[in-house]
């Protein structure tokens, strides 16, 4: 065999990539390193020189834990009844279903004008930053909000969590809508369809699925919010149910009932959202 031959018959050289650092050292990375490194101390330099007042630490335990076994081994309706715990219940969800459809439908129109691809620029950026301005305020300060104006009750729960509904749902439905191709959209527009029928014929059943995923997800949150509001506006519910037997009769086999019914309500909500979006996904 001649050198030549060696030549063809020998493997060709693979070229050494360069190496690739996955960590390069950074201002910001070594700032956020300092932060931590300085919270950790703070806070391991704050438990060392606690105040504990004279608490003893192994009653205090053995205490939670007595609580929790009241709690979640033996629940009981407590001196209110199934009856009127499953009433306030009932507001509670009738409450966080109200404010969704309010938030819904006035989301959906929001959404619809702030979207990019339907609308005139300069409108959807002015409701794109209003909605961003009341989701950046928590719902249960809307609900005092509203309180102040309306006084303690319903109506400033179902004004509080509506308002937050509406700007949350209008910037999910809006970015439902702006994952449409645009091509479509105007495809639509050259042949003289006018602009809701667009929207309800060709916008509509094409993000149907996400947007019952996002009503049924502010559902929940709704949920979580009118127990919430329901002792600090006053608006009634299960959520003062729990405020009284937790915060004031300290009845804590009632506080684990009413725990029990609002995990159970959770479940059901997340069934049916599964169950519905399954429904139009395989439409």
């Amino acid at each position: 065999m001649t050198d030549s031959e060696e030549n063809i018959i020998q493997k060709p050289k693979i070229p050494r990539s360069p190496e690739i650092k996955l960590h390069e050292t950074s201002l910001s990375r070594v700032m956020v390193i300092i932060v931590f490194s300085a919270l950790i101390l703070i806070t391991g330099y704050t438990l060392t020189h606690l105040d504990t007042a004279g608490v003893q630490i192994n009653t205090a335990f053995k205490e939670l834990a007595m609580t929790l076994n009241q709690m979640f081994l033996q629940p009981n309706a407590g001196s209110d009844g199934v009856v009127l715990l499953i009433q306030a219940l009932g507001v509670s969800i009738l409450l966080s279903i109200m404010t969704t459809v309010i938030g819904a439908v006035f989301g959906f129109f929001f959404a619809v004008l702030a979207s990019k691809n339907l609308t005139n620029a300069y409108l959807g950026a002015t409701i794109r930053i209003i909605m961003a301005i009341v989701r950046a305020i928590p719902t249960i300060i809307w609900a005092l909000i509203f309180s102040i104006v309306c006084g303690l009750g319903t109506t400033a729960a179902i004004l509080g969590l509506s308002f937050h509904s509406v700007a949350y749902l209008t910037k999910a439905y809006s970015e439902s809508i702006e994952g449409i191709d645009k091509s479509t959209i105007e495809s639509l527009k050259v042949t003289g369809a006018k602009f809701w029928v667009i929207v309800f014929q060709a916008i509509w059943p094409t993000i149907i699925a996400s947007l019952v995923s996002w009503t049924f997800i502010r559902l929940e949150i709704n949920f979580a919010n009118a127990i919430a509001v329901g002792a600090a506006a006053g608006a009634g519910g299960i959520g003062y149910q729990l405020f009284v037997a937790s915060g004031m009769s300290f009845d804590f086999h009632e506080t684990g009932f009413i725990v029990y019914l609002i995990i159970l309500v959770t479940f059901m909500l997340e069934f049916i959202a599964v169950k519905i979006r399954q429904y139009y996904l395989s439409r």
